[in-house]
């Protein structure tokens, strides 16, 4: 079973001004003249860390990482105002042309696989191919699933925790009234909501509870971006047309694709992915019988750092 690579440094780090008062932390590391590979990251939110260099050789690949608008070390911090879909992949593209970069491989997990997919579908010849795992189609169901009914019915004990800051009448929509929590202005409402939601997650992402993760989604500084930043999207339904990427599938013709997919994720369930596959069916499905939604997982990792080796062999 394939585990992550070595710890590897960093080779150049920027901070890209994006316009719209945004400006984004971009690193780079690994092999300068290997393949380009751009680490999409979820949430939207969540931001990257050095964990996430590692599902690449870094003797084949110019690995790629950034933080999203808001969130990570972008800057401002958590801020919604012209933070949207088509703003990050603007961002993407913004990123391509600042590394003089021809063509690139996507990896992306959750979110990240939505962004991808929505850039590959709006730029398919910058495209080399995709890495996806846990896909999130962010339709409307999908997000219900999770924050309204459906998830709550497996962790009926978290759910209870996530349903604590939410008074009895407003449960009937918590995406709204955890948004209004979060878009107001007390400090302690906001800051209450916004653990709340993300531990949420955090307690969900994993097949086997795993309080480092917990622990992660906990981070204040870390649970306001997500959290902020993930409501949202979400009540703007991520800034897509219903069926969106499901409907633009046919433009991925040409890009190999490998998705990764946990048996038990109940973050974004595998019929997700299984849809997904049935309107790109040149993509390869690979399901994990023994993991849920966390890219750190052995059955998730193993997948993942086969996909990106059998990727650089075929590209030698």
């Amino acid at each position: 079973m394939r585990t992550l690579y070595p710890e590897i440094g960093i080779n150049h780090e920027y901070y890209l001004d994006v316009g719209d008062r945004h400006t984004l932390y971009v690193e780079e590391c690994g092999n300068p003249n290997g393949i380009p590979v751009l680490f999409v990251h979820g949430g939207p939110g969540g931001g990257c860390g050095a964990t996430h260099r590692r599902f690449f050789n870094p003797e084949r690949y110019r690995i790629i990482l950034f933080d999203q608008r808001g969130c990570g070390r972008s800057t401002p911090h958590a801020e919604l105002e012209d933070n949207n879909t088509q703003a990050l992949v603007a961002d993407m593209e913004r990123i391509r042309e600042f590394l003089s970069i021809e063509q690139w491989l996507l990896f992306g997990g959750s979110w990240g696989s939505t962004l991808s997919l929505v850039y590959a579908e709006t730029h398919p010849e910058r495209v080399i191919g995709m890495v996806l795992r846990g896909i999130f189609l962010c339709r409307d169901r999908d997000i219900h699933w999770f924050y309204q009914q459906g998830a709550s019915a497996l962790f009926p004990d978290y759910w209870q925790d996530y349903l604590q800051p939410i008074p009895e009448p407003e449960r009937d929509d918590l995406l709204t009234a955890y948004h209004r929590r979060l878009t107001g202005n007390n400090d302690l409402i906001r800051m209450q909501a916004a653990k709340a939601w993300s531990v949420w997650e955090g307690r969900c992402s994993t097949l086997d509870p795993n309080p480092d993760v917990v622990e992660h989604f906990a981070d204040p500084h870390f649970a306001l971006a997500m959290a902020r930043i993930e409501a949202h999207y979400f009540v703007h339904k991520a800034f897509l047309e219903p069926d969106q990427i499901l409907r633009e599938a046919h433009k991925l013709t040409d890009i190999p694709i490998t998705i990764v997919h946990g048996r038990y994720d109940v973050v974004c369930p595998l019929e997700q992915a299984f849809a997904l596959q049935q309107h790109a069916p040149h993509a390869r499905l690979n399901i994990v019988r023994d993991a849920g939604h966390s890219a750190f997982e052995p059955g998730i990792i193993d997948n993942l750092i086969h996909a990106t080796d059998e990727f650089a062999q075929r590209s030698a």
